[in-house]
């Protein structure tokens, strides 16, 4: 494990308990606390440790965040755990996943970019053979560990090529999921049970009546969680990825009505509610001003399909909430939930890329899949755009978002909303790019007094590892298979939670298609990407302006310049390539 830094360099933990207000909106959803006060100075068993990735959401879309849609078990999670306010991703699916599971920055993982092999070694898009992952260490450790949903950190994805850096190549027991990114949630690309590539036809383990992919990987968790608590002591480790709610918008149309009605006034309202709810639940600090709205609704020359591609989103987000809900009556059911280190959070914020979003009417239709294929598999198109019975699949605001021939993203109108109140979307260096919630449920290792409390203090991907190693009781190695392993970067967060003093002067790196950012402590550095404009660094003071705002970079040139320095010693050390790479 590393060390944290000396006595000097921390401050006092930041820790507010759930505002009045919020705990009513807690109760208001039928939130519950988990049964009996366990001491923080208690030495439980090792627990079971579940972590869950949601896919392409903002800051503010779930509800103990501040949202309008429905998660009664992400709140529930959060009444009885510990929210993080200032937690960190990499901006984009791949290089999050990377570090999430390795410990390290996302080029030091190999993956700086995404899963294309550029050239250099932070740029193979594939996981680096000196890294380690959550499920080798832990499994090292005397876990079981399992997987249900999205890998999408390899290159490697023909049936027939090495599956060395799939998951059971890489310390999974048991993996059900997709090995690439986003695809259709009625018949996902490259589907596979193990290292064998499935359909949702012709996979006899898992067939209802009708599959959507977010119930699929809730329902093969639940059950990894049912057979293993079922039959070993050992202590498990469960990776849920979902895909949810990544573009296209996909959604069974009684969840979607469900919100009918709700979004029919536009963008500004729901950023506002969201606002308002999210700085009464304690999440937001009310000096942070909003950031400007992308565009007046009023523009918007298709509301009622934006309308409807929103209550799609929300439904997506709502059936993935119920979905970690069955995960956990499998822990409850067994008696274990207490004892289990339950962590939520995201991979970027809120997307604002197009696709499907402009008509494809005068694409020519391609043929069926065959029944029995392996969809993805079959066609150079990417993603398929067709259905296995053979039809079209329709995108542009003709076509309303929901059915299985649809594919549509629901824009950076959206995705503003989402990131309520940060500026920026998946990509980008500011907080609406890198900004997620971040939810620790485990009543029996953080003690009852920490229930419903929020921390500001900040953290990073890098954390999760050291964090559930300490939990686990066990040493990062240096070491694996006779390859030295990369030291790990980030430091055991289990401290922070249960109150302890903590650090404030760590940096956070960021790199993402040219766009670059460092944070230390209350202040942060971005320069966004411009195409054949001269590069820009901005300086702002996240304590009283973490919406990126209001730029200091002309009143505090000497902190700038420091800043700067400090970003280009990261960037060297973990091996980043000047954007554009040649």
């Amino acid at each position: 494990m590393t060390s944290g830094p000396p006595p000097h360099q921390r401050r006092p933990f930041a820790v507010q308990l759930v505002l009045a207000g919020g705990l009513a909106a807690c109760a208001a959803t039928g939130v519950q606390r988990s049964q009996g006060d366990v001491s923080a100075h208690a030495a439980p068993k090792r627990p079971h440790i579940v972590l869950v990735l949601a896919d392409d959401m903002g800051y503010t879309d779930i509800g103990c965040y501040g949202s309008e849609i429905r998660t009664p078990t992400l709140d529930r999670l959060a009444a009885n755990g510990v929210r993080m306010t200032q937690f960190h991703n990499a901006a984009r699916c791949c290089p999050t996943r990377a570090s999430l599971l390795t410990g390290l920055y996302p080029h030091q993982a190999g993956i700086g970019l995404m899963t294309s092999d550029r050239g250099h070694d932070a740029y193979r898009g594939v996981l680096s053979a000196d890294t380690v992952t959550l499920a080798e260490a832990l499994g090292d450790a005397g876990y079981s560990t399992y997987m249900a949903g999205k890998w999408h950190v390899t290159n490697q994805i023909r049936p027939g090529g090495s599956k060395e850096s799939w998951p059971l190549g890489r310390g999974f027991d048991r993996f059900y999921g997709t090995i690439t990114g986003a695809g259709s949630f009625w018949d996902p690309a490259t589907l596979c049970r193990g290292d064998t590539f499935i359909t949702p036809e012709n996979d006899a383990a898992y067939s209802p009546e009708t599959f959507y992919y977010t119930d699929a990987i809730s329902d093969e968790g639940a059950r990894f969680v049912r057979e293993h608590l079922d039959g070993s002591d050992d202590p498990l480790f469960l990776y849920v990825a979902y895909t949810s709610a990544h573009w296209p918008m996909h959604a069974p149309e009684d969840g979607v009505a469900r919100y009918a009605g709700v979004y029919e006034g536009g963008y500004g309202p729901i950023r506002q509610k969201r606002l308002e709810r999210a700085r009464e639940l304690g999440v937001l600090n009310p000096a942070w001003e909003m950031s400007p709205q992308r565009a007046p609704w009023s523009e918007n020359e298709h509301q009622a399909w934006d309308d409807r591609n929103m209550q799609v989103y929300a439904a997506m987000v709502e059936r993935m909430d119920a979905g970690i809900g069955r995960v956990m009556a499998e822990l409850e059911r067994a008696g274990e939930l207490d004892n289990t280190l339950f962590v939520y959070l995201q991979d970027n914020g809120g997307c604002a890329e197009g696709y499907g979003r402009r008509s494809n009417e005068s694409e020519r239709p391609v043929e069926p899949l065959a029944p029995l294929g392996v969809n993805g598999l079959q066609t150079k198109i990417w993603p398929p755009m067709q259905t296995r019975d053979g039809r079209w699949v329709r995108t542009g605001p003709n076509v309303m978002a929901g059915p299985e021939d649809t594919f549509v993203a629901y824009g950076a109108g959206w995705a503003n909303v989402s990131n309520t109140p940060f500026r920026g979307y998946k990509h980008d260096g500011y907080e609406g790019g890198t900004a997620t919630p971040f939810i620790v449920h485990w009543p029996a290792g953080l003690g009852g007094e920490t229930r419903g409390s929020i921390t500001e203090e900040p953290a990073h991907l890098i954390d999760v590892m050291p964090t559930f190693l300490s939990a686990a009781a066990s040493d990062y190695p240096g070491e694996r298979g006779g390859i030295a392993i990369q030291p790990a970067e980030g430091i055991d967060l289990l401290p922070i939670l249960r109150g302890a003093p903590v650090h404030d002067d760590r940096a956070f790196g960021l790199e993402h298609h040219g766009n670059q950012a460092l944070r230390r402590g209350r202040w942060k550095i971005v320069s966004p990407y411009r195409k054949d404009a001269e590069r820009q660094w901005e300086l702002y003071d996240l304590a009283s302006d973490r919406t990126e705002l209001h730029d200091l970079a002309s009143e505090q040139p000497k902190r700038l310049r420091e800043m700067i320095a400090d970003w280009d010693r990261w960037a060297t050390r973990v091996g980043v390539i000047p954007w554009p790479m040649k």
